[in-house]
């Protein structure tokens, strides 16, 4: 199997792992509230990931390196509270998959600008007809599926 086709599996089992963890989160904000909610989630990774580099020490990289990195690089976790909260709250008025739906297009959009500018370091792959019609395919499916 080739490295590009075991990083695709990865990324669809991540998928998989998404529409499961705003089901759960969307579970639990109604039962502790959104905030909290987000708090909560936010809690268990933390401390999921501190036993995994402090107590198993399962990290590849170099942790005392963080001032190397641009400020902005650090905004992810910012991001990760909106998107928590967000899901939360999408999942929990529009449904699992109404949501996960608007979600992934909203995720390829931008990944697709990303691409297209090469923003963050990330290798240039300018936009192409091809792109452009599976966009459009997947705007489309989005489309039916959340026509009721």
């Amino acid at each position: 199997m080739s490295i590009k086709i075991f990083a695709l599996l990865i990324a669809a089992l991540s998928g998989v792992t998404m529409a499961l963890q705003g089901s759960l989160n969307a579970a639990l904000g109604k039962i502790i509230g959104l905030l909290e909610s987000t708090f909560v989630v936010h809690l268990v990774g933390l401390l999921l990931v501190s036993l995994l580099l402090f107590v198993l020490r399962l990290g590849s990289g170099d942790l005392r390196r963080y001032g190397e990195a641009p400020w902005y690089f650090y905004l992810g976790g910012l991001l990760g509270v909106l998107i928590i909260y967000g899901v939360i709250r999408s999942i929990a008025a529009a449904g699992v998959a109404a949501a996960t739906t608007a979600i992934i297009l909203g995720q390829v959009l931008t990944a697709a600008l990303v691409d297209h500018l090469g923003l963050f370091g990330m290798e240039k792959i300018p936009f192409s007809w091809h792109r452009v019609a599976g966009t459009v395919l997947m705007a489309s499916g989005a489309w039916m599926i959340l026509k009721k």
